[in-house]
């Protein structure tokens, strides 16, 4: 039985001049109108290829194969919610919930934005949710929520703070993706956010007042 070698994910090489920027660029472009057009099932490399106008062989100077490109346009989109969160948790010259409630917010109204292209990411996402470099990327966020959860809940245990971070981190991305699928105005999803971010704080202020031991409710979570 032969072994299955790893997916290789990781672009073959970086662009070192303006005009290679610009192509991959141009190829990521193109991808992505593939992508919302023809959704998942249909992509293919030679069609990001011809979309892109430039011959196959240029597109695997940069990318070994579609799973990729997927993953570059899935990993870009992670880092950019990762970096817009992270701004808003992040700022100390704020109070802990109202940034959380700030991060709530902005969070789904990029969802709904860009609705199209999330709904097709997460489609194409069993192509390489298991991967290290996939799992590197989820690491950060879930590292950027614990540092706001260290400072939002100072006095609960290490393991209390986790298991608020992925309580957190569970229902955003649940919720979110419940937008992407739904047409829904900006005003709808502003309600939306509201409602989650004031039961997200109600849900964080429990720990503020009580030490009780959760560790019967985290075990079944996990």
């Amino acid at each position: 039985m032969k072994t299955r070698k790893p997916l290789v994910i990781s672009a073959r090489k970086l662009p070192s001049q303006a005009r290679s920027t610009r192509l991959v660029a141009d190829i990521l472009e193109a991808a992505v109108r593939v992508l919302v057009s023809g959704g998942a099932r249909h992509f293919t490399a030679a069609r990001v290829a011809e979309k892109a106008g430039i011959s196959v062989g240029s597109l695997y100077q940069y990318f070994p194969n579609k799973e990729a490109i997927l993953f570059r346009l899935q990993a870009n989109e992670w880092l950019e919610t990762c970096s817009l969160l992270e701004g808003i948790l992040a700022d100390s010259t704020h109070p802990p919930f109202e940034r959380l409630r700030e991060a709530v917010k902005a969070f789904f109204l990029s969802e709904w934005q860009e609705a199209g292209l999330r709904m097709a990411l997460d489609d194409a996402a069993p192509l390489y949710r298991d991967t290290p470099e996939a799992c590197e990327i989820r690491e950060a966020f879930r590292d950027c929520v614990l540092a706001f959860m260290n400072e939002a809940l100072p006095q609960v245990s290490d393991k209390d703070r986790a298991f608020a971070a992925d309580m957190v981190i569970t229902v955003m991305s649940a919720v979110g993706e419940r937008i992407s699928e739904q047409a829904r105005s900006e005003s709808e999803v502003n309600v939306i956010a509201i409602a989650i971010s004031e039961m997200l704080c109600a849900y964080l202020e429990r720990f503020r007042h009580s030490q009780h031991d959760i560790e019967q409710k985290t075990d079944v979570f996990l």
